[in-house]
């Protein structure tokens, strides 16, 4: 029976199928397994745990390894196979259609304990769970994964998506306090909240892939080797204190980056792209960074916290830029940028089409209205003064080279906007406004913004590393590149990763 244990591949074909819960392809699941030591391969004591498991991808390509590494200390196949899926080999699947595909991939039976499972167990569930647990309400939402008790709070016949492993304050009981050395696999992404209508508004989504990393943290394995989206490297909602626990843990030895996430699952764009990591719980260092875009490969061991930086900087090729941009010691141009609702408007809010005596133009979503000033609640005294337009958010799509922000516009006196738009001054004169717009033209700043925005929101921080300017004139790229004494290989950089703004 174990001779015939595979069938013809077909996991391959239901790679994606969507952001929540990314199917992982064979080829990257065996990338992941690569960067862990070959010889755990090679033990009949070495436990490997897929606490997230949906397609059994990982845990079958596991399979196929421990079967080459212990051929020659258990020559019957049959007998090697029992050892792997019985002492080996444990998964806890996300849903109850993903328990019966990874059993399906593992034990090729959908039940452990079927007539073609090739190693009977006594139960249907063999050593990959699923259980269909509830949420934990606490003031209307999950104290484990934070989901919206409005939403999530179903009818038993329902998915209630309270995966199992991050549902506990005790993952160790899953498999009687069994001690696991390695914990692989693809956790789910996010968890859509419906039931909060102004995240809903912003497209916000609750972040579940820290809380699966954070709880196998909590087993102490040798080696965690998780492919997670790399919005982490800057954080945003609920992922500040996962970043900052993150790159203050000197046990990460490895991240694998691909800010193309289409590169790495065909056919799924995921915004700020994806990277897999190897975390070494008795190995303390530096960090190897390996960027992978297109046909380029970049690879540098390095801190992940470089000085005067809260976030990770993720392209190896901009540290040094970044370095000769700091020693000018200047003020940041963060400052001039102002928070969301500049004018105490929300999107939806249009004002009205016909103007009266006294009002101002208003700059909405797609529209332009007219407000009077009573109406604003906030920044009043901007009305009046020169300031800059640009889009809060602004979708750069994953081909490189992008464009990173929107156009900015010029705001004259007596304007306002909505939060739809973030304002940056005000200034004295047009003049002066037009030179700024010059500088953010320029791949130079956008450049500088793209190393803290990894979505397709640009708030006040991510223009942290852009230096302010004289603005008595206007600016270029080969004025900003002279200045700051950028090699040709770092313009270069910068050319193909920014392009020109129409």
């Amino acid at each position: 029976m174990a001779n015939n244990i595979y069938n013809p591949d077909v996991l391959n074909c239901i790679a994606n199928l969507s952001n929540d819960e990314v199917f992982t392809p064979p080829e990257l699941a065996n990338k992941m397994l690569d960067l862990l030591p070959q010889e755990l391969f090679c033990s009949p004591k070495t436990t490997f745990l897929d606490p997230f498991t949906k397609s059994g991808v990982f845990l079958r390509e596991i399979v196929k390894r421990l079967d080459r590494g212990l051929e020659k200390q258990m020559p019957d196949r049959q007998q090697r196979i029992d050892h792997i899926l019985h002492h080996q080999v444990f998964g806890i699947a996300c849903t109850e259609l993903t328990s019966l595909l990874s059993r399906r991939s593992v034990y090729c039976s959908k039940f452990a304990n079927g007539k073609y499972s090739i190693s009977k167990f006594n139960t249907e569930e063999g050593n990959i769970l699923y259980r269909n647990l509830k949420h934990t309400w606490v003031n209307g939402k999950c104290k484990y994964c934070g989901a919206s008790q409005s939403v999530y709070d179903r009818g038993s016949e329902a998915e209630q998506y309270a995966y199992m492993f991050i549902h506990t304050d005790n993952p160790n009981k899953f498999f009687n306090n069994m001690k696991f050395d390695v914990i692989v696999g693809n956790p789910p992404y996010q968890l859509s909240d419906g039931g909060d209508t102004e995240e809903r508004q912003r497209g916000g989504a609750i972040p579940l892939y820290n809380r699966f990393i954070q709880q196998a943290k909590t087993l102490k394995p040798q080696y965690i080797s998780v492919i997670v989206p790399s919005r982490w490297f800057a954080g945003g909602r609920g992922l500040d204190e996962f970043r900052d626990e993150m790159l203050h843990d000197n046990h990460l030895r490895k991240i694998v980056d691909y800010p193309i996430s289409s590169e790495c699952f065909p056919g799924v764009e995921i915004k700020g792209g994806v990277c897999y990591l190897l975390w070494k719980r008795d190995s303390e260092g530096l960090c190897e960074v390996c960027t992978l875009r297109g046909d380029k490969k970049s690879v540098s061991t390095r801190p992940l916290l470089e000085k005067g930086a809260d976030i990770f900087i993720r392209y190896n090729e901009a540290i040094s830029i970044l370095h000769k941009v700091q020693s000018f010691k200047g003020r940041s141009f963060a400052p001039l940028v102002s928070s969301q609702k500049p004018f105490g408007f929300r999107t939806f809010v249009t004002g009205h089409s016909l103007k009266k005596d006294g009002d101002v133009k208003l700059y909405a979503n797609k529209t332009i209205g007219y407000v009077s000033k009573a109406e604003i609640e906030q920044n009043r005294h901007w009305v009046d003064k020169y300031k800059v337009y640009i889009t809060m958010a602004y979708g750069a799509g994953e081909d490189f080279p992008h464009q990173i922000i929107n156009i900015p516009f010029l705001g004259l006196p007596n304007t306002c906007c909505t939060e739809t738009y973030v304002v940056i001054g005000p200034f004295e004169d047009k003049k002066e406004t037009e030179n700024v717009i010059s500088y953010i033209k320029t791949k130079f700043f956008r450049f500088l913004v793209l190393l803290k925005k990894n979505t397709q929101h640009a708030a006040a921080k991510v223009y942290q590393f852009v230096p302010l300017q004289d603005f008595s004139h206007p600016w270029t790229d080969e004025m900003l590149y002279k200045k700051y004494g950028l090699t040709q290989e770092e313009i270069a950089f910068i050319e193909s990763m920014i392009r020109p703004m129409e």
